[in-house]
């Protein structure tokens, strides 16, 4: 029965309502069963459980366009599995894929992991290996999202001449699984040349902490953005700090002749 219900459209659910047979505290318990077996996370990675385990059995796999990974976490053992090397490259070219939740099915089970480690061949466009560690409902995870500037191009140093620096393009956040922002974006429009922004400047979503400034550290508050003066102006005030010392030796040697 329940198969049946998770194929049902937004129509059918509308017509369930309606139907003199349902009472409306029937329809309260199958609209919440409804909604938990369908995930609303953008990422679905199919998985088969791996039984084999070593340096040869990994080349194997690869050469079956497959990659070895490894599930764990969640207060459950780690699980090692094998995934579809296109699947997971497809998944790579969608920035989200690095911060948010991605459901894996594993023998006809879903599991709710974000992707903890990735490694990559030297030089090939190739995966090797993958970690996913599985999350917790309403439990709090740490993970880093990207930090994304917006109206770079507007930016009052930047009509002045001056050069974006950018320090950072991803910071650690603390959140339960539910409020993991896609990304954190810092508009930079009012950042003049020579002026910069910090941790604290970066806009929070409720319930959204940065982890670095949770210590009591005071040198946390680092700079994440700069705003320079052009090389050029930069080389002149060289050129001018130069051409100073050396009229100020010049006279320093002078006045020791005269003595």
């Amino acid at each position: 029965m329940l198969e049946k219900k998770q194929h049902l459209t937004y129509a059918n659910r509308r017509l369930a309502l309606c139907h003199p047979q349902w009472s409306q505290l029937r329809v309260f318990y199958f609209l919440i069963l409804l909604e938990k077996t369908m995930s609303n996370n953008a990422f679905l990675l199919k998985a088969e459980v791996r039984e084999d385990i070593g340096k040869g059995a990994s080349r194997r796999l690869r050469r079956e366009h497959k990659i070895p990974a490894v599930i764990y976490g969640g207060g459950e053992d780690p699980q090692s599995v094998t995934i579809s090397h296109f699947d997971i490259l497809k998944c790579l070219n969608d920035e989200a894929f690095y911060s948010q939740i991605i459901d894996i099915e594993v023998a006809g089970e879903v599991q709710e992991t974000i992707l903890r480690d990735l490694q990559r061949h030297p030089y090939k466009p190739t995966v090797i290996h993958a970690d996913f560690q599985r999350i917790v409902r309403g439990q709090e995870l740490t993970l880093n999202v990207p930090v994304h500037y917006i109206n770079a191009d507007e930016a009052k140093g930047v009509k002045a001449g001056g050069i974006l620096s950018q320090n950072i393009i991803d910071v650690e956040v603390t959140c339960r699984p539910s409020l993991i922002p896609e990304a954190l974006q810092v508009d930079v429009a009012e950042l003049d040349v020579n002026e910069s922004l910090y941790l604290t400047d970066i806009k929070l979503p409720e319930g959204v902490r940065l982890t670095a400034l949770e210590s009591d550290d005071e040198e946390a508050d680092t700079v994440i953005v700069s705003i320079h003066p052009p090389k050029a102006e930069t080389v002149a005030e060289e050129a001018s700090t130069d051409d100073d010392t050396d009229v100020e030796a010049e006279a320093t040697d002078e006045e020791s002749d005269n003595e």
